[in-house]
């Protein structure tokens, strides 16, 4: 997972597409730009009998950067990145800093496309994405966009509550002076330690309950787990925060309520 930094400071957490994913999704927009113009061609080549050769050329010549060219240039405009290869590849292509593409970075993709992917046969667009990180083309990086994942898997939740033994000392516990950074990594390592291998799992743990208890009082029983300890800790906090939002937006309706009645009304 790639981290992107907008302009306004905001951090945006996107998978890059694979090699792979960015093969396949190129390959079936070629086969279908392929087919297309055959079956232009066809059409051409049936009802071109009174045509000249110069007017048939022109007609060939106009299909096959219509096809080429100007199609993929207009689907990626209007979809903001999409075409029928990426829709399927489970793709978009997106700006560097993560936002939807325009019509300036989708003609230099289909004016640079045209170059590296038919006039090479594909190779330059394949060597040029083989000595990068996000797999991009020549296109991406002359247009500033690269490919990510739309379809990305949905971890399942993980149920954190605090353990029995541990209710009566969190319910009275101190836990307001926690950093959100140390909570949300004692709340990322709960989701993610099913995971992790026993060794690997109890150091880091032991890290995060050290510092978690420096921002907690009283300390936990004696014989209390780092385990327990954080798993009691992100459940007590979060019950805490949303009873404190719960009640917040309690008072921001019943205010509403009273700045809507008429005046000296009940």
């Amino acid at each position: 997972m790639g981290s992107i930094v907008t302009g306004e400071a905001v951090v945006l957490e996107l998978r890059p597409a694979s090699f792979g994913a960015r093969a396949l999704g190129l390959v079936l927009d070629v086969l279908f730009h392929a087919v297309l113009l055959v079956v232009i061609l066809i059409g051409l080549a049936a009802a071109g009998e009174d045509l000249d050769e110069a007017a048939m050329r022109a007609l060939v010549l106009s299909s096959v950067i219509f096809c080429l060219v100007i199609l993929p240039v207009a689907v990626e405009t209007l979809s903001r990145g999409l075409s029928l290869g990426k829709l399927a590849a489970g793709l978009r292509v997106v700006r560097d800093d993560g936002g939807a593409i325009r019509f300036r970075h989708a003609l230099i993709r289909g004016l640079t496309g045209f170059l590296e992917v038919y006039l090479t046969l594909g190779g330059l667009a394949l060597a040029v994405a083989l000595f990068n990180d996000k797999s991009r083309r020549l296109g991406d990086l002359l247009a500033g966009t690269h490919a990510i994942r739309t379809r990305v898997p949905v971890e399942e939740a993980v149920p954190v509550f605090v353990p029995p033994r541990l209710h009566a000392w969190a319910a009275h516990a101190d836990i307001g002076r926690i950093p959100d950074a140390t909570a949300r990594r004692a709340s990322q390592f709960i989701r993610q330690a099913h995971r992790m291998a026993p060794l690997s799992r109890a150091g880091m743990a032991a890290s995060i309950a050290t510092e978690l208890a420096a921002h907690v009082a009283p300390p936990p029983p004696a014989g209390t787990s780092a385990d327990d300890f954080l798993a009691a800790v992100v459940a007590e906090r979060r019950s805490r925060e949303l009873a404190r939002l719960t009640q917040l937006r309690r008072r921001n309706t019943e205010a509403g309520e009273r700045l809507h009645r008429l005046p000296f009304s009940s």
